[in-house]
């Protein structure tokens, strides 16, 4: 746990309302992060762009409705998160399940402008991978945690993890919630996934300056 409030954090209660098997649960997170998302990052990264990826699954089945990565060289906007949303809303109605028949997937946590949109288009529940301190941290991108200070006098990101809208996790948290070698081995994946996002933090860091128009980069 970090060290924001305790208080208002989603129970075991609601984490059933989406999945009865917590370590099958977060392999299929983590093997959706590893060969859905990250491919599609690795050419972003390429093209300029942030390291932030999103998806959304069915809660039935767990499938893959989109899976997304960051696109802010086209628009400062399209956030991991956002581009998601956009791709989500760009299928056709008859195929496009509804938000609280989801699960909302994010590789970094939601920034306060992807803490709306996932908001606004009424998912119930999102989960992370990297926390804001590992963000401004180890990949060396201060906005998130600073705009909630600046803008919204949220020190520290500590937002309200259950609210009326949505119940959110973090991905490594919930492994430390896993007994024996389960565990071992999802924080060994964990670790490999860092080594990857280092990797391609590398890549972006140094394209900056060189044409891509983003404004807080």
């Amino acid at each position: 746990m970090d060290n924001r409030s305790l208080e208002n954090l989603p129970t075991e209660a609601d984490l059933a309302k989406i999945t009865d098997n917590k370590s099958a649960f977060i392999d299929r997170l983590l093997s959706l992060i590893e060969t859905e998302i990250v491919p599609l990052t690795r050419q972003g990264v390429r093209e300029g762009n942030k390291i932030f990826g999103g998806a959304i699954l069915r809660k039935s089945d767990l499938s893959t409705v989109v899976a997304v990565t960051n696109a802010e060289t086209g628009n400062p906007l399209n956030h991991g998160e956002i581009n998601t949303i956009n791709v989500f809303y760009e299928l056709p109605r008859a195929e496009r399940p509804a938000t609280k028949d989801c699960i909302f997937i994010s590789t970094h946590e939601p920034c306060s402008l992807c803490l709306s949109g996932i908001t606004w288009t009424g998912f119930d529940n999102f989960f992370y991978l990297f926390s804001y301190e590992d963000t401004k941290d180890a990949f060396n991108i201060p906005h998130d945690l600073k705009i909630l200070d600046e803008v919204f006098n949220c020190p520290d990101g500590r937002y309200t993890r259950k609210n009326d809208y949505w119940c959110c996790w973090g991905i490594q948290e919930l492994i430390g919630q896993v007994a024996g070698a389960e565990r071992k081995e999802l924080e060994a994946r964990i670790a490999v996934l860092r080594k990857t996002y280092d990797e391609l933090s590398e890549v972006y860091q140094a394209s900056k300056g060189q044409g891509a128009d983003i404004p807080l980069d």
